[in-house]
Parts: structure tokens; sequence; C-alpha cells
């Protein structure tokens, strides 16, 4: 995700919406919370300057019930793409509540999803909890580059830091003891290659 330069969101994309709709089906009756991030409009192909919210972040360790959703505020990536959030109310009332506006510091926009999680069971607002409009956008989003690498591209830039993945783990004072410091500490079970147990 590049960094945009413009801090107006424009619109979200259709998938991300798909997304966060889905996802707070799926918690239901307990409330669903994530962060929204976007990309620069011209990015995705627009002529025109802005932000569109692409990505519906999960946070790790987010706890919820039918009433609220708690995320661990050490877990909130630092990402300046961050645009705001997205949560459900179980109950389908679509504006937000006096704890909601307490949450609605940290980016621009903040969506409301509600039963029964329908394309029109939404509505986003601005920090302040006044409703705007945002338009669902069809764009063709980019593939996630996170996980795109293989084996051999980790042993590649193993090999390049110095790092032979062939060579026995013992040798290269891997996961856990050496066979003598295992032996010397009276621990003789061989774990299958990954230090001693």
């Amino acid at each position: 995700m590049g960094l945009f330069r413009s801090g107006e969101v424009v619109g979200i994309a259709e998938a991300a919406l798909e997304f966060a709709l889905e996802a707070s089906e799926d918690a239901h009756p307990d409330e669903y919370m994530g962060f929204l991030r976007g990309e620069d409009a011209r990015k995705l192909g627009y002529d025109f300057e802005g932000t569109v919210l692409t990505d519906v972040l999960v946070i790790p360790g987010t706890e919820s019930d039918p009433m609220s959703a708690t995320v661990k505020t050490n877990m909130i990536p630092n990402d300046r793409t961050a645009a705001g959030s997205v949560h459900s109310h179980p109950n389908g009332v679509l504006r937000p509540s006096d704890a909601d506006l307490q949450t609605f510091g940290r980016g621009t926009v903040h969506i409301i999803v509600g039963a029964p999680y329908g394309w029109n069971d939404w509505r986003a607002f601005d920090r302040e909890g006044n409703p705007i409009e945002l338009d669902v956008l069809d764009v063709e989003l980019p593939e996630d580059e996170f996980f795109d690498f293989t084996q051999e591209d980790i042993d590649r830039e193993l090999m390049e830091e110095g790092i032979d993945r062939r060579e026995d783990p013992a040798d290269r004072g891997g996961w856990g003891d050496s066979d003598e410091e295992a032996r010397a500490d009276g621990d003789d079970e061989d774990d299958g290659g990954w230090g001693w147990r």
C-alpha cells in the first residue's frame, strides 16, 4: 500500500465493503471491528486525487460481545495509509453511539454496518459523527504482494546473508543446543533436527 497524497476519501472499493459486510454478519450477534486502509485513486486508474478505501485490517486480539468491540491498541499497526474504522451494530442502528464517537479520532472515515448486513445496511461518518456520502467503486485492486515469495526466494536471501539452510541445523547453532551441549546437560533425546529436548 502506498502513501496517498490527498487525505480526502473519495470512495470504498466494492470488495472492501463486501468483506466488511460479510465479516460483520459472521460475527453476529457480536460486534465486528476493523480498520480501513486506503490507496491513492490515481494508482487505481482514476484521473482524480483522493483516497479509495481498499482494505479492512483485522486486528489480532479484538474482543467483542453484542454491545461492543474492543481492540488492543498495541496491536494496531502504525500505518500511514490508515483511513478510519469499520464496525458493526448487531441491533441494526446505523448511527454512532457516544462510545463510538470516542473511537473516531483516528482516520477520517468511520463506517457502521448494521444487521441484516445487506448492501444498504451501512453508513459512513466523519470523525465528529456526521453522516457523509461515500461512493462504492468497482475498482480492480492490485494483488497484495505481502506474501509474494517462494521458498527459493527465502533460500537465496539467506545465502546472501551467509546462512546455508542445507547444512545440518546443529552445525549452525539453530534453535537448540548442539549435540554436545545437550548431552552435557543430561538431555539425550533427539527432536528431529530442531535442537534437543
